[in-house]
């Protein structure tokens, strides 16, 4: 099963103590932070990822030079050797491509799927690191392997070194410091200046969480509006007389437009729906694998039946109330299949059992909708 139990506790502390306390709000150093922690990657998978075309991955070096950045694909050859310092390899969205990063990455849905962004893991030789900068999003950096020194800031000044590749803050000064250890975690809200530093080789772990930004939301909402609601007719002209200056727009065009405009409005769930379709977008690198050759309907809704189905690790499926949507895409959805939808965009999966025998009124329009998402690749059959 791809999703991994939530975390009840992160170190001595239950996760409820920690959202009412902690999460958005202050910055937390937490031992010990998942109990059971297996490092769920080593050195090859990172460089087969940050081989990979398809994948997002970063080179930062510092030397007395200065900071020099490069994008990927990289070969391996071209990552400097663990024993060599100054360097850090960044790889983002591992949790696309590797199921055990995904459970990791589920292990923290006792947050919102909505707000979370995806895990980027950071390879580092002695005294690795991006510099001393600020983010605009949640972030737990779990410490994976090896050991490295955080500093943080929360009252600083935003002025940055000019003429970098990267946004390196000019003038940081520390407010508190920790040295992180396997398994130990620090979680930072946004807006706070932080800096981390690798005492050796070492490997972090950071899972985000973010917000999409205002005019992310916007667009995305004018978006759906001209796909949903398109408005017909034109735009009246109540010019009655000959005009003295012909390049002076009309009061009576822009009353007019006034008027049209103020009818436009955002019910509540115009607001979900518009949530639903960005925040359920994927990465604009993914690209979706699907069957080939694909099973027949039949055959399919028959080892559903036996075996269960598993979400893509690519794929994100949200709901709210009634509105259900994956991938950026709205999918209208009957009564009797949205509570086993909500499980399977709970969990990440949905059991043999949970899908029931064929041809009810409860499965026959679930098993539509699960056979549809498989030829596009979204979904797949759990192995047996």
């Amino acid at each position: 099963m791809r999703a991994g139990a939530p975390l009840r506790r992160l170190g001595t502390m239950s996760v409820e103590t920690f959202v009412r306390r902690y999460w958005q709000r202050r910055a937390l150093c937490i031992r010990k932070a998942i109990a059971d922690f297996t490092n769920p990657v080593d050195r090859a998978d990172l460089l087969a990822l940050a081989a990979d075309p398809d994948v997002e991955s970063r080179l930062v070096r510092h030397s007395a030079r200065g900071w020099q950045l490069r994008h990927g694909p990289f070969s391996a050859r071209q990552v400097p050797a663990m024993g060599q310092p100054d360097w850090t390899l960044l790889v983002q969205g591992v949790d696309l491509h590797r199921a055990a990063v995904a459970q990791l990455a589920a292990r923290f849905r006792f947050l919102p799927v909505a707000r979370f962004d995806d895990v980027m893991i950071s390879l580092a030789g002695d005294g690795g690191g991006v510099g001393p900068h600020v983010d605009q999003y949640d972030v737990f950096l779990l410490q994976a392997q090896g050991r490295r020194r955080w500093r943080i800031a929360r009252q600083f000044d935003p002025a940055l070194v000019a003429g970098l590749p990267l946004k390196v803050l000019a003038n940081f000064a520390a407010q508190d410091e920790w040295i992180l250890e396997p398994g130990d975690a620090l979680y930072l809200p946004p807006g706070v200046a932080h800096e981390g530093v690798a005492l050796g080789p070492c490997m972090t772990i950071s899972v985000g969480f973010r917000l999409p930004a205002w005019q992310e939301l916007v667009e995305t909402w004018h978006e759906r509006q001209a796909r949903t609601a398109p408005r017909t007719g034109r735009l009246h002209d109540g010019t009655r007389t000959p005009t003295p200056e012909a390049a002076r727009l009309p009061a009576s065009m822009i009353d007019a437009a006034a008027q049209e405009l103020r009818r436009i409005t955002v019910s509540r769930r115009d607001a979900a729906r518009t949530l639903l379709e960005h925040l359920s977008e994927p990465k604009p690198t993914v690209v979706y694998d699907t069957p080939r050759p694909a099973l027949p309907a039949a055959r399919f809704a028959a080892s559903a039946r036996k075996c269960g189905v598993i979400l893509d690790l690519r794929s994100r499926l949200l709901f709210a109330g009634a509105d259900f949507a994956i991938n950026g895409e709205l999918v209208p959805v009957a009564v009797a299949a949205r509570s086993r939808l909500r499980r399977l965009a709970n969990r990440g999966s949905l059991e043999a059992a949970r899908i029931g025998p064929p041809e009810t009124a409860a499965t026959e329009p679930l098993m539509r909708l699960l056979y549809d998402w498989y030829r596009c690749g979204w979904l797949h059959l759990a192995a047996l």
